[in-house]
């Protein structure tokens, strides 16, 4: 009796120990998908409500001293790496412990609009713009309230709902059906402007002397650089959705690439006919004359 107490406790503990183990789903494998929408709760369709309130989100957005900066840094340091997918990890175990996807640290933004104020200001002096305040305050608008924040707002809400009527895997009635949460269809839009920010916004910046020209070399400069930017952003897109488990074909996040390379090569084969936009030449004609 002694040893089949013995045996069946250690299997119990075998089991115990099996099931503590965390395994991160790729979005790909379908066991993953069916095990992850049985858990208890784990299922419900979530919002920035369930989160926390915008006012606490808020409230937290002007107290620094609470914000994880370091980890903040730490993800966007990684997103410029070669393994972007890395940062949605951190997602998968908050869901485990906190039960939501989105973050709830708003130091990631928050670095964020720093980083965008902060280019802002290079960019009105390096265009030498007559008035340094209004110019860099314009600037900043456009680039943190037009292309960060309310570009934002709009990617998230077409990818959340896209997402959740198109691609959501389809499960038994007993499971509780399973959605996109909008704050974190708002963290991958984050998660993928700041690779586009590190291109466009700093690397571009040191190259304005070569990009601004109207060579063919800075036709091809220019244009590669913002094609590989837009084309990261689709990327840390799609792994973004990928890390969901509840999603499939979120491959086509990724459709947009093959546009932005058409593009591309559409400028490269009219350059030598007069019709070869310079992207860099736009911008600086949209932003500063």
């Amino acid at each position: 009796m002694s040893s089949s107490t013995s045996t069946t406790g250690g299997t119990v503990s075998s089991t115990a120990r099996h099931k503590t183990r965390l395994a991160v789903p790729s979005g790909t494998d379908s066991s993953s998908r069916s095990t992850y929408g049985s858990g208890s709760g784990g299922g419900a369709l979530s919002s920035l409500g369930t989160v926390m309130s915008p006012a606490q989100y808020l409230a937290r957005l002007v107290d620094v001293q609470q914000m994880d900066v370091q980890s903040a840094l730490d993800q966007m340091r990684t997103l410029c790496t070669l393994s972007p997918q890395r940062v949605y990890k951190t997602s998968y175990y908050r869901k485990q412990t906190k039960n939501h996807w989105a973050r709830d640290d708003p130091a990631f933004c928050f670095l964020q609009m720093v980083f965008l104020a902060l280019a802002s200001i290079a960019y009105c002096v390096a265009f030498r713009e007559d008035s340094l305040v209004s110019s860099t305050i314009g600037f900043a608008i456009k680039s943190i309230l037009i292309n960060w924040f309310g570009l934002g707002i709009l990617i998230a809400s077409i990818g959340r709902e896209f997402a959740n009527r198109h691609l959501t895997v389809h499960q038994s009635s007993s499971h509780v059906r399973q959605g996109v949460e909008w704050l974190y269809a708002f963290d991958i839009h984050c998660n993928a402007f700041f690779p586009l920010f590190v291109a466009l916004y700093g690397l571009q910046f040191f190259l304005l002397p070569i990009v601004l020209g109207k060579s063919l070399l800075s036709l091809v400069l220019a244009n590669t650089l913002y094609a590989a930017a837009f084309s990261w952003y689709f990327y840390i897109t799609h792994l973004g959705y990928r890390a969901l488990p509840f999603l499939s074909s979120t491959e086509v996040f990724l459709f947009p690439i093959a546009g932005i390379m058409i593009v591309y090569l559409i400028n490269l084969v009219g350059y030598p006919f007069g019709f070869g936009w310079n992207a860099s030449r736009i911008m600086a004609h949209f932003y500063f004359d």
